[in-house]
């Protein structure tokens, strides 16, 4: 039986490590996704020119540089309500809708349907989503029940963000639930989340 093991983390660079530690472990490429904003400028020159395509509903850009496996394919994909992300894998292709081998689309309220539907629970979804459009970026593992401890162990350590936790700080400044329809949060507003969050 295949489990869904998600982790989302507030530095991009944590979520890239978290990757890259699931491929040595084992786990396909084809099994695993990360779909967040990059707000730390981990992309290349030719990612940032993704972006502003992305931005602009263009989808997919150009791969970012300097990386193996999964990582080597990140391309650029706008999410409505979270603006342009860094994006790769099955979730990302769910999450947008996949048609003649090309990401179109996107919507965000799609990342909530497609993680659901791969047996996230939904108030989890809505957290995950609500987490990429402050800054995260979402891990997933698609994974055989032998394997689930594995990946477990490498997508909820000490560099995870804590969903209960994060989602009571979210519900105390009045949040309920993913709305796609919100504006994406700004660069400067995810330094904020950000510091909000921050371990020392």
């Amino acid at each position: 039986m295949t489990q869904t093991i998600t982790g989302l983390f507030d530095r991009y660079d944590d979520a890239r490590q978290a990757v890259e530690d699931l491929e040595a472990a084992g786990v396909p490429h084809g099994d695993i996704s990360i779909v967040g904003r990059d707000a730390d400028g981990e992309t290349d020159s030719a990612g940032e020119a993704a972006a502003e395509d992305a931005g602009t509903g263009a989808g997919i850009g150009a791969a970012v540089g300097g990386v193996g496996g999964l990582l080597a394919g990140l391309g650029m994909l706008a999410i409505p309500g979270v603006g342009p992300v860094v994006a790769a894998g099955w979730l990302a292709a769910t999450a947008a809708g996949a048609a003649g081998g090309a990401l179109i689309g996107g919507a965000a309220g799609g990342l909530v349907g497609a993680l659901t539907h791969a047996g996230v629970r939904e108030e989890d979804a809505h957290v995950y989503a609500e987490g990429v459009r402050r800054g995260g970026t979402l891990v997933t593992a698609r994974v055989n029940d032998e394997d689930a401890q594995t990946a477990r162990s490498i997508l909820q350590n000490d560099r995870t963000v804590d969903l209960t936790e994060r989602r009571q700080a979210y519900e105390q400044q009045g949040w309920s639930r993913f709305d796609e329809n919100a504006p994406p949060y700004s660069d400067d507003e995810i330094t904020d989340e950000r510091s909000l969050h921050s371990r020392v």
